[in-house]
Parts: C-alpha cells; sequence; structure tokens
C-alpha cells in the first residue's frame, strides 16, 4: 500500500472505514443511503448534521442517497412540513435520487404483519396502554404474557383485518409481534407494530385507520430500498435487535442499522416537541425566527450553506455524544462572511457631527472599497456632507487612558474619508451630548492624504442627509444558559430575555438596493443581512453574527 494510501485510511472516520471495508471486500459495489425524517416540524442544524453524513458519505463513495419520509403518524405531519424540508436540503447543496415516504409502502407493511401473523409470530392485544406497560415488567424483572397472547392464527388474521376496515376506535387494538416477555433488552418484549387510528393522512387520505409504528416501517422501508448503511443516532441502538429481528423473520433485504454519537449544541434546544412549544406560545415568531436552531431560522438569520455544511464537517461523526459550542459555528459564518460579505457603514446609535469648515448644502461623493478581502469586489460612492452621525460610543467627553476615538482636542479619521479634529460639543438640558463640532484637516483625503497627520483611530460613519433610516434586529443566543432542556422545571424558564433588540439606525445609500438574504459586514458592528420583512419605505436588517465573540469575553 502506497504511503498516500496509509496516510488516506488513518483519516476515514470509524463510518467510512466501515463501508471503505465493505466496498474493499466485494460485500457491495455501492452504498445506499437515506435521510428519512418524520414531516412533523422543520429541519433544525442536528439534521443538517444527519444530512451532511449521509448525503456526504455518497459524495465520498460510489453509491447514492434517498430522500425518505417517515409519514407513519398522521395527526402531526403536514404537506408544508414536507416542502420546507425539501428546500431546506437543497439549499445546503445537496440532491437525493429517489423521494420515498414510508406511506409508499403501507401495502407491503400490512402484507408483512400478514406474514409474521401467519407465522405465529404476531398477535391482535386488546389490553390498554397503561396495561401493555404494566405487564412489560422492568429491565431487572421480567415480563408477563398478555391475556391475548395465544390467539389462533385465524383469530388474529380476522382481527387484524376488522382494524383496517375500521371496525375498532382509536386505542382500543393493537398488533404486536410474539418476541419474548423476559428478554433483557426492553424493547424485545413483544413490541407494539400496529396501532388504531382514525385520522387523515396527508398523502393517504382516509384510506388507513391503522398505522405501521415506526420500529416495523423504519427496517422494512431501508430494506426495501435496499439501503445498504442505515445511520441512526445512539439513541436507536437498542432498536437495532428488532430491526434485525424483523428483516431476519420476514426474509428480506438485510439492511444494516449503524448507530453515531448526536452532537448537542449549547445554549440551544433541537427537540422538535420543544420548538413546537415556542413557536405555538409565541416565544419566538415562527419556525424560521431568526433564533431558532432550524435550517430556515439560521438561513433568514443570513448564515450561508457553506458555513453550514464546514461546521457539520469540523464537528464530525463520533461514538460517544458531547457538547458542541455554538461558538464553533459562529466562527464558521465569520470565517465565510468575511470573504464574502460586502462592506457597509451603518450607525446603530447615532450621534450629530458637524464638520463646521465644510460647505453647507454641499455633498461630495467619495469611493469606498467593497470588500478589502475580495479580488475585483469593486467600489462604491459614498456621499460626504457637512452633517454627519457617528456612534454615541466613538466619542467621550473626558476620554479615557488609550481611547483613539473622538474627544475634545482629538483627531480621527473617517472612514474612506478625512481626518477630523474635535473642537468643541454641545449638551442638552439633560447633560446629554447632542451634537459635536469639528474641523476637517486640509490635504487629509483617504488615498491621497499629504496632511503628514497619522491617526490611531478610524470611524465609520453616515450622512445625516443622505443616510437611509432602517430597523436593525440585533440577535443572540435564544437561552441564557448552556443546556436548558436539562435544566430542572420548564426549559422555556431559561429563555434569554436580550436575544432580541430592536433598534432605528442609519445605513448608507448605497444599502437601498441590497436584495433579501444579502449579507453585509456593517463596518466594526458585525455581521447582517437584510430580512424578509422588509419594504420599499423601511429596510430591516438583522444580525447574523457579531465581529467577535461577545459571549467568550464576557465569561457568559
Amino acid at each position: 500500500m502506497h504511503t498516500e494510501e496509509k496516510k488516506e485510511e488513518k483519516s476515514l472516520n470509524f463510518l467510512e472505514e466501515i463501508i471503505d471495508k465493505d466496498l474493499r471486500s466485494g460485500k457491495y459495489d455501492q452504498i445506499v443511503t437515506r435521510f428519512p425524517p418524520e414531516p412533523n416540524g422543520y429541519l433544525h442544524i442536528g439534521h443538517a448534521s444527519s444530512i451532511c453524513l449521509n448525503f456526504g458519505l455518497t459524495k465520498k463513495f460510489p453509491g447514492y442517497t434517498n430522500l425518505r419520509f417517515d409519514d407513519t403518524n398522521p395527526t402531526t405531519e403536514d404537506t408544508e412540513y414536507v416542502e420546507s424540508i425539501k428546500n431546506d436540503i437543497r439549499w445546503l447543496g445537496f440532491e437525493w435520487k429517489n423521494e420515498l415516504f414510508a406511506s409508499d409502502y403501507f401495502d407491503t407493511l400490512y402484507g408483512y404483519a400478514i406474514q409474521l401473523i401467519e407465522k405465529g409470530l404476531a398477535y391482535v392485544e386488546d389490553s390498554s396502554s397503561e396495561e401493555i406497560a404494566l405487564l412489560k415488567g422492568t429491565p431487572t424483572e421480567p415480563g408477563k404474557n398478555s391475556p391475548y397472547r395465544d390467539r389462533s392464527i385465524a383469530e388474529n388474521l380476522a382481527l387484524f383485518a376488522q382494524m383496517k376496515e375500521g371496525v375498532f376506535p382509536d386505542g382500543s387494538k393493537t398488533l404486536r409481534a410474539k418476541i419474548d416477555m423476559a428478554h433483557t433488552n426492553m424493547l424485545m418484549r413483544d413490541p407494539i407494530l400496529y396501532r388504531v387510528k382514525h385520522a387523515h393522512h396527508h398523502r393517504t387520505g382516509d384510506a388507513w385507520c391503522i398505522y405501521p409504528m415506526y420500529d416495523f416501517a423504519h427496517g422494512q422501508s431501508d430494506s426495501l430500498e435496499t439501503v445498504t448503511h442505515s445511520l441512526c443516532t445512539l439513541e436507536f441502538m437498542p432498536h437495532r435487535e428488532l430491526y434485525n429481528w424483523l428483516i431476519e423473520q420476514l426474509g428480506i433485504y438485510p439492511s444494516r442499522q449503524i448507530e453515531f454519537a448526536r452532537r448537542n449544541l449549547n445554549y440551544t434546544v433541537t427537540s422538535k416537541r420543544k420548538l413546537l412549544q415556542l413557536v405555538k406560545e409565541g416565544h419566538v415568531t415562527g419556525w424560521d425566527d431568526p433564533r431558532m436552531p432550524t435550517i430556515s431560522g439560521l438561513r433568514r438569520r443570513g448564515y450561508t450553506p457553506h458555513s453550514i455544511v464546514d461546521f457539520c464537517d469540523r464537528i464530525g461523526v463520533a461514538r460517544r455524544e458531547n457538547m458542541i459550542d455554538v461558538g464553533l459555528l459562529e466562527f464558521c459564518i465569520r470565517e465565510d462572511l468575511n470573504k464574502l460579505a460586502t462592506r457597509r457603514m451603518v450607525v446603530l446609535d447615532p450621534l450629530k457631527v458637524v464638520i463646521t469648515n465644510f460647505p453647507e448644502g454641499q455633498t461630495e461623493w467619495l469611493t469606498s472599497e467593497n470588500n478589502p478581502e475580495m479580488v475585483d469586489s469593486g467600489d462604491r460612492l459614498v456621499p460626504f456632507t457637512r452633517e454627519i452621525f457617528i456612534e454615541r460610543d466613538d466619542f467621550m467627553e473626558v476620554p479615557a487612558k488609550k481611547y483613539f476615538r473622538l474627544a475634545p482636542g482629538k483627531m480621527v479619521r473617517l472612514k474612506s474619508a478625512y481626518i477630523i479634529q474635535c473642537d468643541d460639543f454641545v449638551k442638552d438640558e439633560n447633560g446629554e451630548v447632542v451634537q459635536v463640532n469639528c474641523s476637517l484637516i486640509e490635504n487629509s483625503k483617504s488615498g491621497s492624504d499629504t496632511s503628514g497627520i497619522n491617526v490611531k483611530g478610524t470611524l465609520h460613519w453616515v450622512s445625516t442627509t443622505e443616510g437611509l433610516p432602517m430597523e436593525i434586529r440585533l440577535y443572540d443566543r435564544l437561552f441564557a444558559v448552556e443546556d436548558a432542556a436539562g435544566q430542572e422545571g420548564d426549559f422555556k424558564d431559561y429563555l434569554n430575555p436580550h436575544s432580541l433588540q430592536v433598534i432605528e439606525a442609519i445605513g448608507e445609500p448605497a444599502l437601498k438596493d441590497a436584495v433579501e438574504g444579502e449579507s453585509f459586514q456593517f463596518l466594526r458592528k458585525g455581521y447582517f443581512t437584510k430580512d424578509k420583512d422588509s419594504s420599499p419605505e423601511r429596510l430591516v436588517f438583522n444580525r447574523t453574527v457579531t465581529l467577535r465573540d461577545n459571549w467568550a469575553k464576557a465569561g457568559k
């Protein structure tokens, strides 16, 4: 083996090693993976990791990936979620070979259930869910057989047919596998395969009133699609034994389930049930609220597909669960946007500056670079006038030591413009500074400065007369603690009360041409994207991320 091959082999993760071995041994000519979301909510960052894993493997190795919707619970599923899931996967840059639904296999799965009954391996159960739970036993004590376990095959076939025909009400009967009520794996103690549920299905309508359980649909769907490597998170490890038992008893294609560790993200919850609570109770504005960890929320906040895929690649896959710092996700988007985002000047907390020796009513159009990190990014024109806005914290009446911004008698450079010197300032009746008066230094224009003056501070600014008023939404982490789901009490008690701050700001006029979803670096303030709530009369921008990790700096 060549040295390069040895190095490449060492770099493979444990899933890639399994696949590489299977292909080298000739077990498979190609691999088949699947991404199987339930369409009962929007995809989140955890799903993105699974998407990147499944689709990434079939980019690295010969094979393909199916998209299969696990739509076996009609009361929680909706076509809206189906379409959002497809949109999110494509936005991330992936395409599936086959678009499939578990509901495609309802007839086949029903036939599989008949096979199990005919082999004496399944029976119709009349006990309630509470009674079944009592008979299950405990991890240290065996369960007890159901009083209906020994029904004849003929009786079970007749009852199961009646279940399908809608004879029985919800919860009155189930179909259970007949395995072993003393099994060490609790999931193998006669698990439920079918339940009665009179509910309208988003695809099959009212054709069915019995629906397969996850464990009965999942492995069989994998088998029908000849999935070679069925990748699941660690909580499904106890299910693998049932997965294999059903495939063996039905004599169908032997798909293989392999587990990997879920990656939990701090300051976030990714339970769809909890996320749905946040939406329904109005803690957020919807599934695509920019504070949500959903892919649609991240997209609206200004995250790029590349940044999310890069994040998923960096965290990789492992056999043990651990907590990932959301700071890594923020690092990935900063790194991407630093190269891509157009630079603009926006003042978030305006303080008026009057340049007393610049002519009233005159506008000078100055040239400023769009992105110094990007070759051929071009320039734009920025209007310079007698009155401008700077950030309020860029002026200090009594400057602190090593304060290099504007203060009485001090000079600063205005970005892409001139050097100015503070002469005096005006206060209102409350003692607050409301205006700073400055002088423009001759021959100090950026790009042609012959003044010979060197200043340490450079400020961004916006013309008071040419600037655009806009709404800025400053988003922060949705939760104030690292693991809200693991805390005592209601997880919503740990919502960050400062996760959204809405302010009025002034931006340079070039921003009027921004399109929805376009990303910008607002100089010295962070990365922002134009929100869908914008109108021709009112621009709205969302903060994607700050320029630096403010949480780490604050010791949070």
